[in-house]
């Protein structure tokens, strides 16, 4: 079977960590038509825009993407293009598994989490106003219908993988209206899966200190949009840095795959950056496809890789000297390919 899988290699490291990862997912044998797209502050120079309507129009058609990272200015100029890409596309459903990795050593072992986020609501709906000079106000967004679709969403996911838990984390004691109405929503939807998972809650504040006291006791973690991507790099912290988490981005008719970490424009067109994490969002991007042997053998041999620690294998920030490529080519040959 031919899969179309849109590309998008993004900004700074962007388009050598995407070009490791689709070497490695090519390297298995599946059949993939690649369609390469523009998106960031590179298509804005050669497109007139950071997210051209051919490429919203792509994904929206062949469904899923493979996305690198985009740079976003701090504080002024476009706004982000992964927040209009998710709200365009309506990708309200962000995942992103943290887990320990084989030979990464951190002061933590066998964490295993995955984090679920809303993707198009709260403060990142971006709806801000000068009221009067100096004086800035940021509307923070709930409805129901997306917040009772996460809390569905996240209690699908965990049942159907053999989850153990759920756990919300909130502040709706200080902010009773908005997170107050993503903790109803989540307490209604749990009644229909009650008996077949665990379910509690935490205010975020305290969460953040038990994650950070011990990871094991958590599993699923489901979160409105502003604490999802400040827990999703907290996480990524426990197990060696967001070069090790994947993510993905899943709405009703579409997906998109991509790494956590940012376009690390200070490493750009050196050849040093780690491919890691966007290999890891190939393989969620093959499971998704149903490739599943395929993304077992990617993930057996970045595993094999990893567990041997050879550095001539690594890149630098997981403890080696190697190159980007070296790394790509020590997890083909893993492959046995």
């Amino acid at each position: 079977m031919t899969h179309t899988v849109c590309l998008l290699p993004g900004d700074g490291i962007g388009p050598e960590v995407t070009t490791a990862a689709r070497q490695v997912i090519d390297a298995t044998g599946v059949d993939i038509e690649w369609v390469v797209l523009p998106a960031g502050s590179t298509a804005l120079e050669f497109c007139g825009s950071v997210l051209p309507q051919r490429t919203l129009a792509a994904i929206a058609g062949h469904g899923v993407a493979l996305k690198g990272p985009v740079t976003t200015p701090i504080g002024g100029g476009h706004t982000s293009v992964n927040v209009s890409l998710r709200k365009k596309l309506n990708l309200y459903a962000a995942v992103r598994p943290v887990r320990s990795m084989p030979g990464i050593k951190t002061r933590y072992d066998n964490v295993e989490l995955v984090i679920i986020r809303e993707n198009t609501e709260g403060l990142y709906s971006g709806i801000e106003n000068e009221i009067v000079p100096g004086v800035v106000q940021s509307l923070k967004i709930a409805t129901e219908p997306a917040c009772t679709r996460i809390a569905r969403f996240a209690f699908d996911y965990a049942v159907s993988r053999g989850r153990r838990r759920v756990t919300v984390l909130h502040k709706a004691n200080i902010m009773k209206k908005s997170d107050g109405l993503f903790l109803r929503c989540a307490r209604k939807v749990y009644t229909d899966y009650a008996g077949k998972i665990e379910y509690n809650e935490l205010i975020i504040d305290n969460g953040c200190m038990q994650i950070i006291r011990d990871p094991s006791q958590f599993d699923v973690l489901l979160l409105e949009n502003l604490y999802g991507d400040i827990i999703s790099d907290l996480a990524a912290g426990l197990v060696g840095g967001l070069g090790v988490v994947p993510g993905a981005n899943f709405g009703e008719s579409c997906a998109v795959f991509e790494p956590v970490h940012g376009s690390a424009p200070d490493l750009a067109r050196k050849g040093i950056a780690n491919p890691l994490a966007c290999i890891m969002s190939g393989v969620m991007m093959l499971n998704h496809l149903g490739e599943h042997e395929a993304a077992a053998r990617i993930r057996d041999a970045y595993n094999t890789v990893l567990a041997r620690g050879n550095p001539e294998e690594l890149t630098r920030d997981i403890g080696g000297k190697a190159t980007t490529q070296q790394f790509t080519d020590a997890v083909i040959k893993a492959m046995g390919t």
